[in-house]
């Protein structure tokens, strides 16, 4: 068996890669993955790309669709996953994603190899153009993972609850409302946060060289941004990425009521129904 942690040093996938039932998804681009790629990875640049709304017609289009990605890369519910990336910070937590993802739609044995594709050529691990073939597999959706979505009607429900921990994970120039995205200033209709969310970037579970602070270092960061311990914690950012690395560090940390608002601002700032923040918030 593969490691327990989300996380796995390049050493353990070289160890564990040609004698388990192992699939390697790289989540990065077409162009970037037939450059150069680990060998016997697949590539599922969709992890990363796909916008999906948290109504039920657009997590069931997101279900469908994904499930079916990664039918067609050869990967059902058995198989043990570890995604990658080129590191952990200029992606976007786009691996983080792909084991999110994978966990909601049912497959609960996936792993995000740590430091990416450049911690693996640094500790001396080969690369490889050839592409090698796919035979596809049968992908069965399951219910198992539900709980780590909630959607836009969650979040309004719970505000000025004091029930839940909403943390915004995005950078401090979307906090703040001076840029609506990572994708452009003016990408979506309004700038802002959603009201009474408590902000953690998610640079901040990161060290300087991209990997993920230890256990006792990301709860320190929670308990600096005032994060009760005690509740359930709803994460969002734009797309639902960045906040999947933050998933993953507190998954390592110890947490274990955690969600995501999938939706997340893409959706909300769409919504002109819905209530927002903008400006430094009082303290």
């Amino acid at each position: 068996m593969i490691a327990p942690n989300i996380l796995i040093e390049p050493k353990e996938l070289a160890c564990f890669m040609a004698k388990d039932n192992i699939a390697i998804v790289d989540t990065r681009s077409k162009e970037a993955f037939e450059a150069a790629h680990i060998k016997g990875a697949v590539n599922i640049p969709d992890i990363f790309t796909y916008l999906a709304s948290s109504d039920k017609t657009g997590i069931s289009a997101m279900r469908k669709f994904l499930a079916k990605k990664f039918g067609d890369a050869g990967i059902n519910n058995k198989k043990t996953v570890v995604f990658y990336e080129q590191d952990m910070r200029s992606g976007f937590g786009q691996s983080c994603r792909g084991h999110f993802i994978l966990s909601y739609l049912g497959n609960d044995n996936s792993h995000v190899l740590h430091g990416g594709l450049d911690a693996w050529v640094s500790n001396g691990y080969s690369v490889t153009e050839f592409i090698t073939k796919i035979t596809p597999a049968n992908f069965e959706l399951s219910e198992a993972g539900k709980s780590l979505i909630v959607d836009k009607y969650d979040v309004l429900s719970s505000l000025n609850q004091n029930m839940v921990t909403l943390l915004d994970v995005r950078d401090v120039d979307e906090w703040i409302g001076e840029s609506s995205s990572p994708y452009g200033k003016d990408f979506s209709p309004r700038k802002g946060r959603i009201p009474g969310a408590k902000w953690l970037e998610w640079y901040r579970m990161m060290k300087p060289d991209g990997s993920i602070k230890s256990p006792n270092e990301v709860r320190a960061e929670c308990l600096n941004a005032g994060i009760d311990f005690s509740k359930p914690i709803w994460l969002y950012c734009f797309k639902g990425s960045r906040t999947s690395n933050t998933y993953v560090a507190l998954k390592q940390a110890g947490f274990k009521n955690i969600a995501t608002y999938f939706g997340s601002w893409n959706e909300w700032s769409q919504d002109q129904r819905l209530p927002i923040e903008t400006g430094m918030p009082e303290r």
